[in-house]
Protein backbone atom coordinates (compact mmCIF):
# COMPACT_ATOMS: atom_id res chain seq x y z
CA UNK A 1 0.00 0.00 0.00
CA UNK A 2 1.47 3.51 -1.08
CA UNK A 3 2.38 6.10 1.50
CA UNK A 4 -0.39 9.10 0.24
CA UNK A 5 -2.97 5.88 0.72
CA UNK A 6 -1.90 5.25 4.01
CA UNK A 7 -2.26 8.98 5.21
CA UNK A 8 -5.62 9.01 3.82
CA UNK A 9 -7.22 6.15 5.18
CA UNK A 10 -5.73 7.50 8.55
CA UNK A 11 -6.96 10.86 8.18
CA UNK A 12 -10.07 9.38 6.99
CA UNK A 13 -10.82 7.44 10.25
CA UNK A 14 -9.71 9.97 12.21
CA UNK A 15 -11.98 12.23 11.15
CA UNK A 16 -14.70 9.66 11.06
CA UNK A 17 -14.04 9.01 14.70
CA UNK A 18 -13.50 12.44 16.31
CA UNK A 19 -16.03 14.20 14.00
CA UNK A 20 -18.84 11.50 14.94
CA UNK A 21 -18.13 13.10 18.94
CA UNK A 22 -18.61 16.39 17.79
CA UNK A 23 -22.05 15.50 15.79
CA UNK A 24 -22.78 13.55 18.87
CA UNK A 25 -21.99 16.77 21.18
CA UNK A 26 -23.73 18.87 18.86
CA UNK A 27 -27.15 17.45 18.69
CA UNK A 28 -26.57 16.56 22.72
CA UNK A 29 -26.32 20.10 23.10
CA UNK A 30 -28.75 21.26 20.09
CA UNK A 31 -26.62 23.11 17.97
CA UNK A 32 -28.32 22.04 14.88
CA UNK A 33 -31.54 22.41 15.60
CA UNK A 34 -31.97 26.12 14.63
CA UNK A 35 -30.59 25.65 11.64
CA UNK A 36 -31.68 22.03 10.68
CA UNK A 37 -35.47 21.93 12.43
CA UNK A 38 -35.83 18.07 11.05
CA UNK A 39 -33.37 17.04 13.26
CA UNK A 40 -35.62 16.68 16.19
CA UNK A 41 -37.56 14.11 14.38
CA UNK A 42 -34.73 11.65 13.69
CA UNK A 43 -32.68 13.27 16.91
CA UNK A 44 -32.41 9.65 17.98
CA UNK A 45 -31.22 8.08 14.89
CA UNK A 46 -28.48 10.07 14.72
CA UNK A 47 -27.41 9.55 17.78
CA UNK A 48 -27.71 5.31 16.71
CA UNK A 49 -25.56 6.47 13.72
CA UNK A 50 -22.85 8.25 14.95
CA UNK A 51 -22.60 5.56 17.83
CA UNK A 52 -21.84 2.87 15.25
CA UNK A 53 -19.60 5.18 13.41
CA UNK A 54 -17.53 5.83 16.78
CA UNK A 55 -17.27 2.15 17.14
CA UNK A 56 -16.27 1.24 13.42
CA UNK A 57 -14.05 4.11 13.33
CA UNK A 58 -12.48 3.05 16.34
CA UNK A 59 -11.75 -0.52 15.35
CA UNK A 60 -10.85 0.08 12.01
CA UNK A 61 -8.66 2.66 13.38
CA UNK A 62 -6.93 0.33 16.13
CA UNK A 63 -6.77 -2.49 13.20
CA UNK A 64 -4.93 0.03 10.45
CA UNK A 65 -2.54 1.47 13.65
CA UNK A 66 -1.63 -2.29 14.13
CA UNK A 67 -1.11 -3.67 10.86
CA UNK A 68 0.82 -0.50 9.91
CA UNK A 69 3.20 -0.93 13.28
CA UNK A 70 3.46 -4.87 12.28
CA UNK A 71 4.64 -4.30 8.87
CA UNK A 72 1.18 -6.20 7.22
CA UNK A 73 0.01 -3.08 4.94
CA UNK A 74 0.84 -4.63 1.63
CA UNK A 75 -2.49 -5.74 0.14
CA UNK A 76 -4.23 -2.95 -2.10
CA UNK A 77 -7.48 -5.38 -1.21
CA UNK A 78 -7.48 -3.63 2.19
CA UNK A 79 -7.72 -0.58 2.24
CA UNK A 80 -11.17 -0.48 0.65
CA UNK A 81 -11.92 -2.25 4.32
CA UNK A 82 -11.01 0.55 5.95
CA UNK A 83 -13.08 2.59 4.10
CA UNK A 84 -16.22 1.70 3.48
CA UNK A 85 -16.61 -0.93 6.61
CA UNK A 86 -17.17 2.12 9.35
CA UNK A 87 -19.46 3.44 6.37
CA UNK A 88 -21.71 -0.24 6.71
CA UNK A 89 -21.28 0.07 10.41
CA UNK A 90 -23.66 3.36 11.06
CA UNK A 91 -26.83 2.31 8.95
CA UNK A 92 -26.23 -1.63 11.03
CA UNK A 93 -26.44 -0.34 14.12
CA UNK A 94 -29.55 1.56 13.38
CA UNK A 95 -30.91 -0.96 11.87
CA UNK A 96 -29.76 -3.02 14.67
CA UNK A 97 -31.81 -0.99 17.77
CA UNK A 98 -34.92 -1.08 15.68
CA UNK A 99 -34.54 -4.52 15.52
CA UNK A 100 -33.92 -5.17 18.97
CA UNK A 101 -36.77 -2.48 20.07
CA UNK A 102 -39.06 -4.46 17.27
CA UNK A 103 -38.23 -7.61 20.02
CA UNK A 104 -37.30 -10.07 17.31
CA UNK A 105 -34.26 -10.63 19.65
CA UNK A 106 -34.65 -11.24 23.45
CA UNK A 107 -32.86 -8.48 24.78
CA UNK A 108 -34.78 -5.31 26.24
CA UNK A 109 -33.70 -1.60 26.95
CA UNK A 110 -33.93 -0.35 30.34
CA UNK A 111 -35.60 3.64 30.13
CA UNK A 112 -33.07 5.51 32.06
CA UNK A 113 -34.99 8.60 32.90
CA UNK A 114 -35.63 9.27 28.72
CA UNK A 115 -32.05 9.02 28.04
CA UNK A 116 -31.21 5.97 25.55
CA UNK A 117 -27.89 5.02 26.69
CA UNK A 118 -28.67 1.66 26.57
CA UNK A 119 -29.84 2.03 22.78
CA UNK A 120 -26.72 4.15 22.42
CA UNK A 121 -24.56 1.76 23.75
CA UNK A 122 -25.87 -1.62 21.63
CA UNK A 123 -25.07 1.29 18.71
CA UNK A 124 -21.25 1.35 19.49
CA UNK A 125 -20.82 -2.38 19.84
CA UNK A 126 -22.64 -2.93 16.68
CA UNK A 127 -19.75 -0.62 14.75
CA UNK A 128 -17.16 -1.72 16.98
CA UNK A 129 -18.08 -5.65 16.10
CA UNK A 130 -19.64 -4.62 12.15
CA UNK A 131 -18.77 -8.20 10.94
CA UNK A 132 -19.81 -10.22 14.01
CA UNK A 133 -22.99 -8.27 14.14
CA UNK A 134 -23.45 -9.24 10.36
CA UNK A 135 -22.84 -13.30 11.14
CA UNK A 136 -25.24 -13.25 14.00
CA UNK A 137 -27.76 -11.52 11.65
CA UNK A 138 -27.07 -14.03 8.90
CA UNK A 139 -27.88 -16.90 11.09
CA UNK A 140 -31.27 -15.30 12.48
CA UNK A 141 -31.94 -14.76 9.42
CA UNK A 142 -31.56 -18.11 7.83
CA UNK A 143 -33.87 -19.42 11.39
CA UNK A 144 -36.59 -17.23 10.63
CA UNK A 145 -36.41 -17.57 6.65
CA UNK A 146 -35.58 -21.35 6.49
CA UNK A 147 -37.49 -23.50 4.16
CA UNK A 148 -38.86 -27.12 4.72
CA UNK A 149 -37.57 -29.55 2.10
CA UNK A 150 -40.44 -31.80 2.86
CA UNK A 151 -42.85 -29.17 2.09
CA UNK A 152 -41.28 -28.75 -1.09
CA UNK A 153 -41.50 -32.32 -1.99
CA UNK A 154 -45.00 -33.14 -1.40
CA UNK A 155 -46.05 -30.10 -3.54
Amino acid sequence: MTRWLKTVILIYLSFLFFGSFLAVGGLWVGTFEQSLPFISDIEIFLYYFFAGAIGGSLRHLYMFCSHYMKGELKDYREWIMYIFYPIFATGTAVVAVTIIQSGIFSIEFTEYENTPYAHISIAFFVGFGFNRFLNKLNAVSKNIFKTNDNQKNSK
